[in-house]
C-alpha cells in the first residue's frame, strides 16, 4: 500500500534540512521543471530583478545590510549563529 504525502509534511521536512541540503533540494526542485515552466520561471525572475533595480535606482527603497538580512532569515528559520 503506497503512503501519499502531503504538501505540509514535505515542507515541514524540507525546512528542516540544513541549508545545503535544502540548496540541493531547490536545485532538483527547480531541475525537474519542464523547459516551458523554467522560461516562465526566467522570465518572471528578470521582471522582479528589473523591477527592483529600477527601485534602487530611483531612490524609492531602503537598502538593508547583508549582515542584518543574514540574522533576520537565521531568526526566522530558528538556525543559531
Amino acid at each position: 500500500m503506497s503512503q501519499t504525502v502531503t504538501y505540509d509534511e514535505v515542507l515541514r521536512t524540507a525546512r528542516s534540512l540544513d541549508e545545503p541540503e535544502r540548496l540541493r533540494l531547490v536545485e532538483e526542485l527547480l531541475g525537474s521543471l519542464s523547459p516551458d515552466d523554467a522560461a516562465s520561471l526566467d522570465d518572471a525572475w528578470l521582471a522582479e530583478i528589473d523591477r527592483r533595480s529600477d527601485e534602487l535606482d530611483a531612490g524609492s527603497v531602503t537598502t538593508i545590510p547583508w549582515h542584518d538580512v543574514q540574522r533576520r532569515a537565521r531568526e526566522r528559520a530558528k538556525l543559531n549563529g
